[in-house]
């Protein structure tokens, strides 16, 4: 067929949900070959990806074809031909930046083909042999060769593209409050309050990156929202333009052309505030995660006056103890001074006693 892979790379594949026309549905379960294609004897370029037998990516790349970075990881393209949009997660940003070049290298390469092939029909042609508005199409009309339509359960874009966001590890209060009913000590309250303050200062940490995160998706949100609303104005000016010209009497083939690109780039352009509507959602989780944080760390705060309450409370409480055992211990030894005089005095109350006894006996004797 004269039809040569010219290059070459791995990645995830994925379309557009033809219903929602918002979420990515997965049309492979692992990365797969994706290749660019030049049928020379057609003049034309191709984005063909096979997944076994299966076709899974059969794009014909025209002129007003645009390759969109969405992350630095994952790219999309609009595929009106094929009413669909194609998105490629790559492994890294070295292979997505070697495909953009390649995308635009042979975009452009297109577009050479197809004013080459214009002139030649300008030269051939005359006014008898006019043909109708349909045959000044491209020739490189894609064949369709997808298959049945077998979807994937879409469980893969967000674990291999998205990235996880981290939450801070939380203990059971029930365990806190046993250990610390177990441990009444100071060097134990201490020790569990620097645990507590440990805890604190890595929850004010991630506190603080996730305030910068969020500062700078509402910094990304506005520009979003900026560029949203000029893709807006750019598409009504696209469709008033297709009714100017869908009024204007005698249409040509070219005016008719012309048309055609115009709603070729509308679709683009819908398909990337699709995909920036589905950024936005991605960046309001993120905003609702950061608030469940802030939430949890307020509570671990709390936990941690209240041991801190605890601790001094404890404190007290041991310090009356100390003072009672010490207060104890005197009237101990005062009691054991008493008894020693006590013991005293007998012993020279007995020693008289002994000697009257003698001198009695003597007296008797």
């Amino acid at each position: 067929m004269g039809e040569q892979p010219i290059f070459s790379t791995r990645a995830h594949v994925f379309q557009i949900d033809p219903n929602t026309k918002k979420n990515w549905v997965p049309t492979s379960k692992h990365a797969v070959t994706v290749s660019y294609f030049y049928d020379s004897t057609r003049n034309v370029y191709r984005i063909i990806s096979l997944d076994g037998s299966k076709a899974i990516i059969n794009s014909t790349i025209t002129p007003n074809m645009t390759f969109t970075k969405t992350s630095h990881k994952f790219g999309q393209w609009a595929d009106s031909r094929a009413n669909t949009v194609y998105g490629l997660g790559f492994s890294s940003e070295a292979l997505l930046s070697k495909f953009a070049e390649k995308f635009a290298e042979f975009k452009e390469a297109a577009r050479l083909a197809k004013e080459k092939s214009q002139e030649k029909m300008e030269l051939t042609s005359s006014p008898s042999q006019e043909s109708a508005p349909g045959d000044l199409q491209s020739p490189g009309t894609p064949e369709s060769i997808n298959g049945t339509d077998e979807r994937v359960t879409p469980d893969a874009e967000s674990r291999a593209h998205t990235p996880s966001s981290h939450t801070p590890g939380t203990h059971t209060p029930g365990s806190h409050t046993a250990e610390l009913n177990a441990v009444p000590f100071p060097h134990s309250s201490t020790s569990i309050t620097k645990h507590w303050e440990a805890e604190l200062a890595a929850l004010k940490g991630n506190n603080a990156k996730l305030t910068a995160a969020l500062l700078e998706s509402t910094a990304n949100v506005k520009q979003w929202k900026q560029q949203l609303a000029a893709y807006q104005d750019e598409a009504e000016r696209l469709h008033t333009r297709v009714t100017e010209l869908e009024c204007v009497s005698g249409q040509t083939a070219g005016i008719k052309t012309q048309k055609t690109e115009l709603n070729q780039t509308i679709e683009e352009l819908e398909a990337e505030l699709k995909a920036k509507e589905e950024e936005l959602e991605k960046l309001k989780e993120e905003v609702e995660n950061a608030d469940r944080l802030q939430a949890q760390r307020d509570s671990l705060a709390q936990k941690l006056q209240d041991t801190q309450l605890r601790n001094a409370d404890l404190e007290t409480r041991l310090s009356l103890l100390e003072e009672r055992l010490e207060n104890g211990r005197m009237e101990d030894e005062s009691f054991r001074k008493s008894l020693r005089s006590i013991l005293e005095l007998l012993d020279g109350k007995i020693l008289e006693l002994t000697e009257l006894r003698d001198s009695l006996s003597k007296l008797i004797g």
